[in-house]
């Protein structure tokens, strides 16, 4: 390309990062890293009403913890700054009077009475919902009037009557809006403050961004967003609206499809690189096949021309599958280090040492980070729990229980070295002498030693345990009968 690429990710701090929002700022990230750009990070707070507090530290931890950095924006600086709307607004008000001087917008002073009033009458004759210009040809004398009196006001821009703007969307190709069916939409607010529509314009422009990547929620936006350019003598960027993503029932993403904040994904036992890995295919595809994609390949090959227009499907199955395959391929010493957190808490102090025997054993079982305390919670705690019940085995009685546990309790006492090679032939022959089918043998054996049917390799997570342990869950196992 022969301008440099600016990006930005600009999110709203009225709620907590998810995970459309996020994917908005890999996306740009993407984009700027393979063509040598720039990732700016904006916080458009505009919308004072509607703020929440901590949402953006929340939102700067969450791209940290992805591994998304910037290169203009808090806590970084830059030469566009200040990179909070909030502290920008002489700006947008500089704009504002701007396009009134031009005869681009003007004042409007209806109350909020007026305004709903109108909505509802609109509503009542099913008419389109929108400004139906009142203010918009005011006298000079009139508008002085209501200046003198003290009345409020926002801006609004004079929307063209006649004709129609397109746009050739880098993603969903030209698309076309007519005038008539827009109405004279808000600029600036009357408490100084401008909407989302001025605010993106004026920064975009001052801060000059090269492409405006974002969701399809704002593509009706563009029309506007352009007619502002216009007005106000600016170059547009190029713009690319990312494909919606959807629930697996095809409505729209929300917590009940496992969707949640970014940091919660976190805290829930994701790893960061395989959250990038699962995002980045919630639009854009390396081929056909390809699921599992190392960083490296996304970055070199992350291209717009590969995003595609249909709306996409989160699938938490699918993530927590790729979460484990990425988990996988993490070294024991890795993966030790991050289970431990998920494992230590104020009452339960773990031996990193022997942890990292146990990782091995687990390692293809686990999904997330969070599911290690369950995944391991036999290997540290003796008291596993088991039932009477759950010891005796389908086809067995409480007789055959109790001798088959004095056989291997005397089995295990003899054994030596208590190796995992050394545990399965001799517990092999002690299967064959109590004459018990093995599935029998061993599955009262798994039962009394982790109070679970299913576990890792049985001789293997025995050797773990160890000789002492492993007696005394097999002789607790014993006292319950």
């Amino acid at each position: 390309m022969s301008e440099q690429v600016r990006v930005r990710y600009a999110p709203s701090p009225t709620g907590h990062p998810h995970i459309g929002n996020i994917r908005t700022a890999l996306f740009n990230w993407l984009f700027a890293r393979r063509n040598n750009g720039k990732f700016i990070v904006r916080v458009e707070d505009t919308d004072q009403e509607r703020l929440v507090p901590g949402a953006v530290d929340s939102i700067l931890e969450g791209l940290q913890w992805l591994g998304i950095d910037w290169d203009e924006g808090p806590q970084v600086g830059g030469d566009f700054g200040s990179y909070y709307q909030s502290e920008r607004l002489e700006h947008y008000s500089a704009a504002a009077e701007t396009l009134i001087d031009t005869d681009h917008a003007y004042r409007c002073y209806c109350t909020r009475e007026r305004l709903s009033e109108l909505r509802d009458s609109q509503k009542a004759n099913k008419q389109s919902i929108g400004y139906d210009g009142h203010c918009r040809s005011l006298s000079d004398t009139e508008r002085n009037d209501l200046d003198s009196s003290g009345q409020s006001y926002v801006v609004r821009f004079k929307m063209p009557h006649d004709g129609m703007t397109s746009v050739n969307d880098i993603i969903r190709g030209e698309v076309e809006w007519q005038h008539h069916l827009l109405d004279d939409f808000v600029l600036l607010k009357s408490d100084g403050f401008p909407t989302y529509h001025l605010a993106v314009v004026v920064d975009d422009n001052l801060m000059h961004i090269s492409h405006v990547l974002r969701a399809e929620e704002w593509l009706s936006s563009t029309p506007r967003h352009l007619l502002i350019y216009q007005a106000l003598g600016f170059t547009p960027p190029k713009f690319g609206h990312l494909p919606m993503i959807l629930g697996p029932d095809k409505s729209k993403l929300s917590k009940r499809h496992g969707a949640t904040s970014i940091l919660e994904y976190r805290d829930d036992g994701y790893l960061p690189d395989a959250l990038k890995n699962f995002m980045v295919l919630l639009g854009w595809s390396l081929d056909d096949h390809s699921d599992v994609i190392p960083l490296e390949t996304i970055q070199s090959e992350f291209s717009l021309d590969r995003v595609g227009k249909p709306a996409s499907i989160f699938d938490i199955d699918r993530l927590q599958w790729m979460n484990g395959v990425y988990i996988r391929e993490l070294s024991d010493d890795q993966l030790t280090d991050l289970m431990l957190p998920f494992i230590t808490d104020n009452t339960v102090s773990i031996d990193r040492e022997y942890l990292l025997r146990v990782v091995p054993l687990i390692k293809e079982r686990i999904k997330t980070l969070a599911e290690s305390k369950d995944i391991t919670s036999y290997f540290f705690d003796t008291d596993v729990g088991c039932s009477k019940a759950q010891i005796i085995q389908k086809g067995m009685d409480a007789s055959q229980t109790i001798t088959a546990l004095k056989n291997i309790i005397s089995a295990v006492h003899k054994l030596d070295p208590f190796a995992s090679g050394n545990i399965e032939e001799v517990l092999r022959t002690t299967c064959v002498e109590s004459d018990l089918k093995p599935r029998e043998f061993f599955g009262l054996i798994r039962s009394a030693v982790t109070g679970r049917d299913a576990t890792p390799p049985l001789f293997e997570l025995m050797e773990v345990l160890g000789k002492d342990s492993t007696l005394l869950r097999l002789e607790k196992a014993l006292s319950l009968f």
